[in-house]
């Protein structure tokens, strides 16, 4: 939906994983190869990369100030589930928290939500309010108050919505 810039850093992995599910049209990039490759997840990954892919809409959902579309795993109970390493450069001593396995998704997932929370930027990627939406977004506004994917789109119809219920 949202024609801006990918989120910064790992944050991008956890937007194109929210994003591989269009609800509006029901298409999902997860039920093709090509999908589950960019993502780099084989087929037995498939389960709980949805599930994943869920409890993290709760969550951008939530920064965003809505209430989760349906019921889901508590993101913080996945992300459990996943070792993290301190890694540290020998040449230069910077420090990052890694996965301990670069292979799962989770792992992943979870070194970029880690990253996200160090850097101050996790909470500005938020879902689209939009029902038909929930599209994940990176906001850069500067009070960090978007409620849409894109104010062409879906900000528009919500907008025209609120003008009919007004005007009717």
């Amino acid at each position: 939906m949202s024609e801006r810039a990918p989120a910064p850093g790992g944050l991008a992995l956890v937007e194109s994983l929210v994003n591989t599910l269009d609800l509006e049209t029901g298409a999902d990039l997860l039920d093709t190869p090509e999908g589950r490759a960019g993502l780099g997840i084989g087929e037995a990954e498939l389960a709980p990369a949805r599930e994943l892919r869920e409890s993290l809409r709760a969550v951008l959902l939530a920064h965003a100030g809505h209430a989760p579309h349906r019921e889901v795993a508590p993101l913080g109970e996945l992300l459990a589930r996943a070792p993290l390493l301190v890694a540290v450069d020998a040449r230069d001593g910077s420090a990052a928290l890694a996965p301990a396995d670069a292979g799962p998704l989770l792992s992943r997932v979870a070194a970029a939500v880690a990253e996200g929370l160090v850097a101050g930027t996790w909470a500005r990627l938020k879902a689209c309010e939009a029902a038909d939406c929930h599209w994940a977004y990176y906001d850069r506004s500067p009070a960090g108050r978007r409620r849409w994917c894109s104010m062409r789109v879906c900000g528009a119809r919500a907008k025209m919505r609120r003008y009919r219920a007004r005007e009717g």
